[in-house]
């Protein structure tokens, strides 16, 4: 009995994306769900993206959290439109609350939607969002393991980072081991080295985005 409801929840879910997924594409919106750790630097990215595709290409954000609007506020002052979802203690986002999400959106006109996923580096890996691309996102202050520790997260992804990287060095941190974890699990998904910071990879970063359009 306790299989046949986990998979009924997870096929409910994968309905919910699926009807996500051919929503936005009638809009012609590209959706990209990036998940982490907490405080790898999410909402740091965001801040650095939406202005870094610039006025042609319209963003909104729909941000999930456990409590608070802190994050969407930060965003927010970028003057973009934002949803935001407080699950009140679930660890992941769900299609069924994206697609509520993007009821509250304008999508005429609009380039990308990000969906920044609750900090935690196992529940969102098993959740479609009907996103068209994720994005597994890596601080360095976090250690090397975490490819290695948390490989459901980084073997779907489309793209990876690995944010703060301008702390290589400063922290104990083992780039060879990172790279030699992520060739044994996804070959295909770009590893883009940055720093929020100090606009490291910046340019790379939005320069993949730019392809998604193509």
């Amino acid at each position: 009995m306790k299989i046949s409801i986990v998979r009924n929840i997870l096929e409910a879910n994968e309905s919910a994306a699926k009807e996500n997924r051919e929503h936005l594409d009638r809009a012609r919106v590209l959706a990209v769900n990036i998940t982490s750790a907490p405080g790898s630097g999410k909402t740091s990215l965001l801040e650095a993206t939406v202005p870094g595709l610039g006025a042609e290409r319209r963003c909104a954000v729909i941000v999930g959290d456990l409590q608070t609007t802190r994050d969407a506020e930060r965003i927010g002052v970028l003057g973009v439109e934002i949803v935001q979802i407080n699950t009140e203690g679930g660890c992941h986002l769900t299609a069924s609350q994206v697609s509520a999400a993007l009821d509250r959106l304008d999508l005429d006109g609009l380039s990308f939607i990000f969906i920044e996923n609750i900090g935690n580096m196992v529940c969102p890996a098993a959740f479609d969002l009907g996103e068209h691309a994720r994005v597994a996102m890596l601080s360095v202050p976090e250690g090397d393991d975490k490819v290695a520790k948390y490989p459901t997260l980084f073997q779907p992804a489309d793209a990876i980072l690995l944010n703060k990287a301008d702390l290589v060095g400063v922290l104990d941190y083992d780039m060879n081991r990172v790279r030699d974890d992520l060739n044994r699990i996804n070959t295909r998904a770009p590893f883009i080295e940055m720093s929020v910071k100090t606009g490291r990879g910046i340019e790379e970063w939005l320069a993949w985005l730019r392809g998604l359009q193509t």
